[in-house]
């Protein structure tokens, strides 16, 4: 029998570098495996935990998601793509889950408080935010997945479903699968810096992103923005290649390792600028992007064909989480009239 795997994003705009190396060609490899019965979430309900005032922007984002899924390769016809919002049976697990977590647990959740920290809510915390961890244990168990890849940052999350999982297996009976985290062991999966350096993750609030929707010349305008080595202030200068962006981004993206091997050993006894190395990474990202870059174009001009898509694919996640849920039911004995 395969094994379910459940991933997903919060739609909080198109996607950048960091999520393709972070997830997305994971997702496809996965995918294409034959091994796993594959679900991607939209996450918008997530989304609107701190953009409830903006709706407007969230609905907007699950589309532009959408069209990053499809532009990069996700298959509508191996993975089941569906919009967190529009399967009932969600919230309905949520409320049931409620009841197996204590307040004091969710606050205790190491990711939830760096989260409720960068966001600087203060005392404001919406509700909503705060027992996101529950959500996602709704969003992991409709459809009893087995494997869930994930960051280590979100390993803590991962671990209070299986305790939600654990305490409602042990009152109501084996219903629940406990899901299990799969990490990325490739270390080109790494989180990605941002083009202005310093180990800052790539994020639309650091505005410091390249978007898989990027023209070439808005490409190669962020390319030549690169942090690199500020010592490194004449061509004839040595320069590091520790913590320079641009060799960080080759060692990721390039395919050619003797060709890099080469530039980093020019660079580091002097004799190679910033403008050439960075021209060669342009031609690495753009030879990437070019092709994901065209085909998103096709999905934009087609709204039609894409939330036909996401209809689709959330229709089957509803059958999927129907089935669950009315399986919870039924152990927790308020399946009245079954």
């Amino acid at each position: 029998m395969q094994k379910v795997l459940l991933t997903g994003d919060r739609p909080s705009g198109q996607l950048h570098l960091g999520h393709y190396v972070g997830s997305l060609r994971n997702r496809i490899t996965l995918q294409n495996s034959g091994e796993y019965d594959c679900f991607v979430m939209i996450a918008d309900i997530q989304a609107l935990t701190d953009n409830f005032k903006n709706p407007a922007a969230v609905r907007e984002n699950v589309f532009e998601v959408a069209c990053d899924y499809l532009a990069v390769g996700l298959d509508p016809q191996k993975t089941t793509l569906c919009i967190q919002s529009l399967i009932p049976a969600l919230a309905e697990l949520t409320m049931y889950y409620m009841n197996l977590v204590t307040v004091a647990r969710l606050q205790r959740n190491p990711t939830v408080k760096t989260e409720i920290q960068s966001k600087d809510f203060g005392s404001g915390v919406p509700t909503g935010f705060l027992v996101y961890p529950i959500s996602q244990a709704a969003d992991i168990t409709f459809c009893k997945a087995h494997v869930v890849p994930v960051g280590e940052d979100q390993l803590p999350m991962i671990e209070q479903t299986r305790e939600i999982v654990r305490s409602f297996n042990s009152i109501y009976g084996e219903v629940l699968v406990e899901p299990e985290a799969l990490i990325p062991t490739d270390e080109n999966s790494r989180r990605l810096p941002g083009i202005t350096g310093n180990d800052t993750k790539m994020s639309k609030s650091l505005n410091n992103g390249i978007y898989l929707a990027d023209d070439a010349d808005t490409l190669r305008a962020k390319v030549r923005q690169m942090y690199t080595d500020p010592g490194h202030l004449k061509v004839s200068d040595p320069g590091k290649i520790e913590g320079n962006t641009v060799f960080t981004y080759l060692d990721v993206f390039g395919t050619d390792t003797a060709q890099i091997a080469e530039l980093k050993e020019q660079y580091q006894r002097g004799g190679l600028g910033d403008v050439k190395v960075k021209d060669y990474l342009f031609e690495v990202l753009d030879e990437l992007l070019a092709p994901i870059r065209a085909r998103r174009a096709e999905y934009a001009a087609d709204p039609a064909q894409v939330y036909q898509i996401l209809k689709q694919g959330t229709e089957r996640a509803n059958e999927v989480a129907s089935a669950t849920l009315s399986e919870v039911r039924a152990a927790m004995k308020i399946d009245y009239f079954s």
